[in-house]
């Protein structure tokens, strides 16, 4: 390890940024050292802005890519060089705003039912059961649940935030076999080689399941969360209790949901069928 990314991570570290953010941003640099071929504090503020239209213009990079590259690069210059950040022409995209892929629940539990690997396929299970980030749910520990109250603690959410969701009682039933089966000896909940299993290999896992699968969608592991969210807005749940239990810190990001629930929509056609049917020409 180089003196600067050595630097940079524990710069990062205490600022508060959490693992995941850590990771990108410091490979945000890397790729940049590397496009030079050269150490990244030799690098000119006129070819960090040839690189970002290297990204735009012939990496074709989504601007959520772009904009993590742009945070990345400028907290190194500012904060791990000490100095003045001088690229104010480079402007962030605008966000796309695209609705999410949404599983119906039956295509979620058709796509678990080939997903061979049990710890993987549990896993995914409590994913969609309380709505979870992937990382959120690799890294749950065995004391965070607490079945008698049915509940399930995610420690260090998005924003270090911690939070309590509901578990149903058959995913809690799945749960208690699952752990006489496979936690023994380990504190995790999906226990791997190295600690808890890792999220490329789960990501892995669904996509695999996706593919044998006869749904025809675009599917993640996130999808599961975007999944579990309009199944219970379908059901008639108020949207708050959903933002709380996804842990979004503004009901507008939760609000995406009204868009996509065919049942809701439904809904509000025949709400305006009744409404509107006495208009007259």
């Amino acid at each position: 390890m180089t003196e600067l990314r050595r630097r940079m991570m524990e710069d990062l570290q205490l600022a508060g940024y959490s693992p995941n953010t850590l990771e990108s941003y410091i490979i945000t640099v890397q790729v940049l050292a590397n496009y030079y071929n050269r150490s990244p504090d030799l690098i000119t503020e006129e070819e960090i802005r040839q690189f970002f239209l290297y990204l735009i213009n012939k990496r074709k990079v989504s601007s959520s890519s772009v904009t993590v590259y742009l945070c990345g690069i400028k907290f190194f210059y500012e904060r791990t060089l000490k100095r003045t950040w001088n690229l104010c022409g480079i402007v962030r995209p605008a966000r796309s705003k695209k609705l999410p892929v949404i599983l119906s629940h039956g295509e979620v539990q058709s796509i678990l039912k080939l997903v061979l690997n049990p710890i993987y396929r549990m896993a995914l299970t409590i994913i969609y059961a309380c709505g979870l980030r992937i990382s959120e749910g690799v890294r749950l520990t065995t004391s965070d649940i607490d079945g008698k109250r049915n509940i399930l603690m995610v420690r260090n959410g998005k924003g270090g935030k911690d939070r309590y969701v509901h578990l149903p009682d058959r995913p809690l039933e799945l749960l208690r076999g699952h752990y006489r089966k496979y936690c023994a000896g380990s504190g995790f909940l999906f226990p791997g080689q190295d600690g808890h299993i890792k999220i490329y290999t789960l990501q892995l896992a669904f996509k695999k399941a996706v593919q044998k699968s006869c749904v025809n969608k675009s599917a993640t592991v996130h999808t599961l969360r975007h999944s579990f969210a309009t199944n219970l807005l379908e059901r008639g749940e108020d949207i708050r209790t959903i933002k709380e239990l996804l842990g979004h810190s503004s009901i507008s990001t939760t609000d995406v949901y009204t868009h996509v629930t065919g049942k809701v929509a439904t809904r509000l056609h025949a709400n305006l069928k009744g409404i509107m049917s006495n208009l007259q020409p």
